[in-house]
């Protein structure tokens, strides 16, 4: 690479288009659940994404989706600054479906009243169907549904009938008379509607007339394709971290172009207890690949120093991450293309994608930290892929169950489970009580049933008592969630013998510990990592 010229970044960022052909779109407005509906419509093998609620309609005419939904949102039609879509959309012919929200922005845009009402609801309630055709095919005549709000519809035009309703509200799903436009109430992504997915089937495969062409093992092979083509016989560099999204990567990669592919561990002093040589094991002994190990902990270590603000964190990280994987990559010959693990969820939460949502929640360094001056084309074969969609894959290529089901690590590792200012004796009483955790949970035989648990090391200190002496010293959280798709996150329900092992452990083993908590908040509206 050091004699290579160097070229501007290109992402190859997107799946076999005979696969995306047949899309469901998404048009967010600020739904909590959106990324959920996105997931509920590919468990159907239809490919759907998650675009920005002002979209242009002619954008949406160029996309050509076979059908919109509008999420819902937290704000009110009527406000002031209220979110907004294209009113063009309605006039596509393309089928639309809007949910909460996303149904009286269809009010309002076709003639419809929407008002604060006395009669909220939230929770659960019997919905009666009065028409059992086309949205509601197939269902009973009372089903169970979840509702999130405080306005509805309190009139609708002569150009919409209704279709369902509760004891408090009249128009709980609607359609259009003449065009392929509905509207529910509900949320029918969320488990809390149990029949919901049976109405989202009937909107996609009904409505929209969706194919199944939407499959992880026609995704791995056509993925594959593209890049053995792309990459040709020049060579890929893989940013290896242990976790399962680089480790699919570099499974697809290997498929591909074999003893083509170089990977680099950085070890920036914030990886968990023996991650680094558990790292060299696997990429030794499963893949046989050309492994690069960097050791620059004092590197991070010194950038962190004195920083306590979660995104500048992500952000010094991040800058730190590219120069030393640059300086290692320019050690390796012929080195041409990156690959990394950016997940579609990372795609969205940190803005990447134009079309897509324009809130940043969170900076990824996968997808926001890279400079053109880098000098690689960027291969990113998972950006359109969710976490348990990725799992999936990774079976399919014949990673071991270990690898594959290892709970998920941050990409700025334990720097966003360490509150408050990074420093390495923090650090090492971080690592020391998440290892004794992931152990505990492991002797429980509760790994697989938990999606992801770990330590978070609290700044602050409380007042304790050892053997006959005061202490004063830190506390420990324990964070453990079941989720199937991390976009939405429940806390695990551990035995309470479990939590006093743990607990146990870590104020007698780990030095300068006297407190431990649990986590009892549920994402949203926490988010599972702390920072």
């Amino acid at each position: 690479m050091p004699d290579q010229e160097k070229t501007d970044v290109a992402v190859v960022d997107h799946p076999a288009e005979e696969l995306t052909e047949q899309r469901i779109v998404v048009l967010d407005f600020g739904s909590q659940y959106a990324q959920l509906i996105a997931r509920r419509v590919r468990e159907l093998n239809v490919y759907c994404q998650i675009l920005r609620h002002d979209i242009d309609a002619a954008r949406l005419a160029e996309i050509a989706p076979k059908g919109i939904i509008l999420s819902g949102g937290p704000a009110s039609v009527y406000e002031e600054g209220a979110p907004k879509c294209d009113p063009g959309l309605f006039e596509l012919g393309i089928p639309v479906l809007g949910i909460c929200y996303g149904m009286q922005l269809t009010c309002e845009a076709l003639g419809g009243k929407v008002d604060n009402t006395p009669s909220r609801e939230y929770g659960p309630a019997k919905c009666q169907i009065g028409s059992t055709e086309d949205l509601f095919a197939g269902l009973p005549e009372e089903i169970d549904v979840w509702m999130s709000h405080g306005d509805q519809i309190s009139s609708v035009s002569d150009t919409f009938e209704p279709l369902a309703q509760t004891g408090t509200c009249p128009y709980a799903a609607i359609r259009h008379r003449e065009r392929p436009v509905f509207g529910i109430q509900f949320h029918p992504e969320v488990t809390h509607t149990p029949l919901g997915g049976k109405l989202l089937e009937n909107f996609v495969c009904g409505i929209c007339q969706c194919e199944p062409t939407w499959r992880l093992g026609d995704f791995a092979e056509a993925t594959i394709a593209r890049i053995r083509q792309q990459v040709g016989n020049r060579r890929v560099i893989c940013g290896l971290s242990g976790g399962v999204d680089s480790s699919v990567v570099a499974a697809i990669l290997y498929r591909a172009i074999g003893k083509q592919l170089s990977c680099i561990l950085i070890d920036n002093g914030l990886l968990r207890k023996d991650e680094q040589s558990m790292v060299i094991h696997e990429f030794t002994e499963h893949f046989k690949t050309d492994l690069h190990v960097v050791d620059a902990e004092d590197r991070f270590l010194a950038d962190l120093a004195g920083i306590s603000e979660p995104q500048e964190k992500r952000r010094r990280i991040g800058h730190a991450f590219i120069d030393c994987f640059k300086a290692e990559a320019t050690k390796i010959e012929d080195a041409h293309f990156l690959a990394q693990g950016t997940l579609y969820p990372d795609v969205i939460e940190s803005g990447a994608d134009p079309d897509g949502p324009a809130a940043t929640i969170k900076l990824h360094h996968n997808v926001g930290g890279l400079p053109d001056e880098l000098g690689f084309e960027l291969i990113e074969p998972l950006r359109d892929l969710f976490k348990d969609e990725v799992r999936r894959l990774g079976l399919e290529l014949g990673l071991p169950e270990s690898l594959v089901w290892r709970h998920p690590f941050p990409g700025p590792g334990l720097a966003v489970r360490c509150l408050g200012e990074i420093t390495r004796d923090k650090l090492s009483v971080l690592r020391e009580a998440d290892a004794i955790v992931v152990e505990e949970i492991q002797n429980a035989g509760l790994y697989r049933e938990t999606s992801q648990s770990f330590a978070v090391l609290l700044p602050v200190q409380s007042v304790g008592v050892m053997g006959d002496a005061r202490t004063y010293d830190n506390a420990i959280a324990i964070r453990s969630v079941n989720t199937n798709d991390f976009m939405t996150a429940d806390w695990s329900r551990l035995p309470y013998d479990l939590l006093a092992r743990m607990s146990s452990r870590i104020i007698n083993e780990v030095k300068g510990v006297n407190r431990v908590c649990y986590d009892i908040s549920s994402k949203p509206p926490a988010t599972i990592e702390w920072e």
